[in-house]
């Protein structure tokens, strides 16, 4: 989330009040639900599927990093920041039954330049909507929180019980908010599902954030640049397909309230051998640009999902390489068609 006009997307069907075992049901029940950053990378194809599974969705964006093209014709746009207090009128408005945040500063060299400014965006930001989860009787908030919360693992494959040591003012804040929101419902009875994402990748990624990695690569290759390696490419992540990602999120709505879980792949993959798979689909030779490990970067990230498995029933289905081809394919695309 970033400075600039945010926008509401409204998509609604009658809710059923009734609430079995702190779940929100489905099944011919439509929930209204609202996203925050859902003209974003990740929040966009979170929207195509709640539409296809015809729930009805308020969305809210700035465009600061989101595109406008993407938002389905059906929506209704409201302009509004949630950082505002007129964000407030949205909740008693429309009175969400869900609120999925995904809108945040997630660029770490950001947060390390500007922590002001990350934590005003991730931490208070997600305050104020928890505050307003509270007032407005939200049934449920699911968060988009990161692997980087863990910090530096090791080369293991981590479980959401390992000790929790950001190193950067990003994972910290993920962190911090994570905190609040599992204090609102113990203090205030704000049901919530917590996700740590995985480095995402696919289309309509932009260049800043945790898993931008791929698609900094690919733009580069695409307009016949050298890529840059930071440190000595050894460096391992678990990277996770962005429609994977919001089908874990998705499931959230009517599971695992109330829980933490890691949403991952549980493989690892050097940034040596990735920048390789993607020479390859690309059918180009690279030598790529060396330069220093960038401070607040961590060597190792794998997330065990097996709880995710057990109580959301989500595993990944898209690999590495049809993930990186489909992605290949969409920036592809874009270039020729400019």
């Amino acid at each position: 989330m970033g400075k600039g006009t945010w926008f509401i997307l409204i998509y609604q069907k009658p809710f059923n009040k009734e609430i079995k075992n702190n779940e929100i049901q489905k099944g011919g029940v439509i929930v209204k639900i609202l996203v925050t950053g859902g003209a974003g990378f990740i929040g966009s194809h979170v929207v195509e599927l709640l539409l296809q599974d015809e729930h009805e969705t308020i969305i809210v964006d700035n465009f600061s990093t989101g595109k406008k093209d993407v938002v389905p014709s059906q929506a209704k746009l409201v302009e509004m920041d949630i950082n505002s207090p007129k964000m407030e009128k949205v909740f008693a408005l429309e009175k969400p039954d869900v609120v999925i945040h995904l809108a945040a500063q997630v660029d770490v060299g950001t947060s390390i330049q500007n922590p002001v400014y990350d934590a005003d965006q991730n931490i208070l930001g997600t305050i104020r909507l928890l505050n307003y989860c509270k007032k407005y009787k939200v049934k449920k908030i699911i968060f988009s929180s990161s692997c980087a919360v863990y910090g530096e693992t090791e080369d293991s494959s981590i479980s959401e019980s390992y000790p929790l040591k950001p190193l950067s003012f990003y994972g910290l804040s993920k962190y911090t908010s994570e905190m609040y929101i599992q204090l609102f419902k113990d203090l205030h009875e704000v049901p919530f599902t917590i996700l740590r994402y995985a480095n995402i990748y696919g289309p309509r990624q932009s260049s800043e954030g945790e898993g931008s990695v791929i698609s900094i690569f690919f733009r580069k290759i695409l307009v016949g640049e050298a890529p840059v390696i930071y440190g000595n490419g050894e460096q391992t992540r678990d990277f996770v397909y962005v429609k994977d990602i919001a089908l874990a999120t998705l499931m959230a709505i009517n599971k695992g309230t109330n829980e933490i879980f890691n949403i991952g792949g549980n493989t690892k993959t050097s940034i040596n051998e990735l920048l390789a798979n993607i020479a390859s689909i690309a059918s180009v030779q690279i030598t790529p640009i060396s330069m220093p490990a960038r401070e607040g970067d961590i060597q190792h990230s794998r997330l065990n999902s097996t709880k995710a498995e057990t109580f959301l029933g989500w595993q990944p289905s898209y690999d590495l390489l049809t993930g990186l081809s489909d992605t290949f394919n969409y920036y592809e695309a874009i270039m020729q068609s400019k």
